[in-house]
């Protein structure tokens, strides 16, 4: 059977997954009558909550005898490792862009990942039924970004169709209407290459993503890059390393292929043999990775591993010491929390995890806030107690000099908010590199070169300021000079100054000049931070102030009382929040902040010898 495989790549929320959908119904991975739910490929929880891709998924569907096995990728930079590992298995890239935006921060970042891999791209411009499409500009657009990214004249002549996704359609001309997607399917048979791979030589396989299953162990997925292989036949596993013959005896690892399956729609087919270009899925190999090569124990030939970008971004994750730990968690001591970050490891291959000199408190870096915040959020799922810190970027020496992140970030805002949001990203140290009108919406677009920390805690300013108009993307840009000193968070924080449930007359005392983060009944302790004071300094508070009663003051007014709702604190939002003396306290059932120091008193000496080192 003739294969192609394919990824398709894109900016968040452009449509990669409705698009998948539409083509599974249409290739008949469906029956007529079988009920199945929107975006049937974010099976993972945070997924279907977020509305977005986070993990790679591997599917395949058949068109007129052709077998088309698909790679769903993540859209966010943050998941760049996701992204870079996957494009090793395919020969060619359908790259989705809204008709409407354009290309954006991330349409840059996965597009020219998989230009540098020599893969053909195919341009798929989605939603073109939009009130604000322009497909003409949008084609024109996405040939620039190409000739910025250095692409050949090969993958220039990428052919471009026009679609609806969501409706399931495809068409040759901008301005068709309906239809199937007949002219996509025909073009990804049509325009990509067969697998470039060798039929028959000794089998060999990359490693490029790992599952899971209680019943055979770790399954290792890649694709087949040369020969066959058998169920019930010995492969060597092949240590991390460079590329080239491999004779050391302690870098190989034999062991038999225990169960081989392919991918046909949704389902893993248990087969017996598969060959060369194919994507497939080995188990019974336990010390599997991401990177390693599988080949034929007598010509043990290790292939280049997998090259991703490092990280820019670390907390520390530590071990919850507040007065609530235990509550909660199943996972609580140190010994778990460190197992569990080092699991991490085996999958998640842009993340890196480092012992410190606190034996209960570990390094995690990562590529953003999102691929940071995703993990935690995954750990508090499954039962982890733990608390983080403040994120900080990563720097470098370079040729003598500090260098650090920066990120490029795209805005789009109404016109007569965009003084605002350059004055605000300019206190950041941000340089605007463009400007322009977005047709006749109404919204400019403006882009900026920003160091990564000065957009910590701006997200929620930045919504704020445009009255939740704007839209915000940013990716990694390039590694520059440190940009000195930026203005961290304004506002102080109200502080419980002792252990209590929160009481409703107390909140109703404090709201006139505080945005609060806890509701009556909620438990307190001392130390934990429960609003955010309206001035620049923090304020102790008590939250479980009762009113005096006396024979003229009874509790029944108490019911007279109003309060505004809290805001509710997630993971991202106390990442952007919390300052370098602050805690983000992470159960499975509450996130909380606090100060790292939860002894008033303790505090005060604390900052007083801080302001006196600084």
């Amino acid at each position: 059977m003739q294969i192609r495989n394919i990824a398709i790549i894109a900016h968040v929320d452009h449509g990669k997954t409705t698009l998948v959908d539409q083509m599974f119904r249409q290739a008949g991975v469906f029956r007529e009558n079988q009920a199945i739910q929107e975006r049937v490929m974010d099976s993972n929880p945070l997924e279907r909550e977020r509305g977005i891709t986070i993990l790679a998924k591997n599917t395949a569907v058949s068109w007129h005898g052709v077998k088309i096995n698909i790679v769903d990728t993540p859209g966010h930079a943050d998941f760049g490792g996701e992204v870079e590992r996957i494009l090793r298995m395919v020969d060619g890239v359908v790259l989705l862009v809204d008709a409407a935006e354009g290309p954006m921060p991330q349409t840059r970042f996965v597009t020219r990942k998989a230009l540098d891999l020599g893969l053909q791209p195919l341009v798929v411009i989605n939603k073109v039924d939009r009130g604000d499409a322009r497909p003409l500009e949008v084609h024109d657009e996405v040939l620039e970004l190409f000739m910025d990214l250095d692409a050949s004249d090969a993958q220039l002549d990428a052919p471009f169709l026009y679609a609806v996704g969501r409706d399931g359609w495809a068409a040759v001309e901008p301005d068709a209407s309906g239809g199937d997607l007949a002219p996509l399917f025909d073009t990804i048979v049509r325009y990509f290459p067969e697998p470039r791979v060798d039929p028959e030589g000794p089998f060999q396989m990359l490693i490029s993503t790992l599952d899971h299953s209680p019943y055979v162990g770790r399954i290792a997925i890649g694709r087949v890059e040369r020969g066959s292989v058998h169920v019930g036949e010995r492969v060597a596993l092949l240590e991390l390393g460079d590329e080239g013959l491999v004779s050391a005896p302690d870098e190989i690892e034999e062991a038999k292929v225990s169960k081989l399956y392919v991918f046909s729609g949704l389902d893993r087919i248990e087969v017996e043999e598969a060959d060369a270009g194919d994507i497939v899925a080995l188990a019974g190999i336990e010390g599997v990775e991401i990177g390693k090569t599988l080949t034929d124990p007598e010509h043990t030939e290790r292939m280049e591993g997998i090259a991703v970008e490092e990280p820019t971004l670390s907390v520390d994750f530590t071990v919850n010491n507040s007065p609530f730990a235990g509550q909660s968690g199943r996972y609580v001591t140190t010994r778990q929390l460190r197992e569990r970050l080092y699991r991490e490891l085996e999958r998640n291959v842009a993340l890196r995890v480092e012992d410190t000199e606190q034996p209960d408190t570990f390094t995690v870096s990562g590529r953003g806030e999102l691929h940071l915040a995703i993990l935690m959020e995954t750990m508090r799922r499954e039962g982890y107690e733990f608390q983080v810190s403040r994120p900080r970027v990563i720097t470098r020496k370079h040729e003598g000099r500090l260098e650090e992140p920066y990120e490029e970030a795209v805005v789009e805002v109404p016109s007569d908010l965009v003084g605002t949001v350059i004055e605000k990203i300019g206190s950041r140290r941000g340089e605007m590199t463009e400007m322009r009108p977005m047709g006749d919406s109404g919204a400019t677009r403006l882009r900026f070169r920003v160091p990564a920390r000065g957009l910590f805690g701006y997200r929620s300013e930045f919504l704020t300021d445009t009255r939740g108009e704007g839209i915000l993307h940013h990716n990694f840009h390039s590694w520059g000079n440190w940009a000195g000193p930026i203005k961290g968070r304004t506002r102080g924080v109200l502080v419980a100054d002792r252990g209590g449930k929160a009481v409703g007359f107390a909140l109703f005392g404090l709201q006139e000049r505080a945005t609060l983060f806890v509701k009556p009944g909620d438990e307190a302790y001392g130390g934990m931070i429960v609003g955010e004071n309206a001035r620049t300094d923090d304020m102790d508070v008590n939250v479980s102030k009762e009113k005096k009663l006396t024979n003229m003051r009874t509790t029944s007014s108490d019911e007279n009382i109003k309060l505004e709702p809290p805001r509710r604190m997630t993971l991202e939002l106390g990442l952007e929040f919390i300052e370098d003396d602050e805690l983000i306290e992470v159960t499975p059932d509450a996130i909380r902040l606090r100060k790292r120091v939860l002894d008033p008193t303790q505090r005060k000496k604390a900052a007083k010898r801080a302001t006196q080192t600084a």
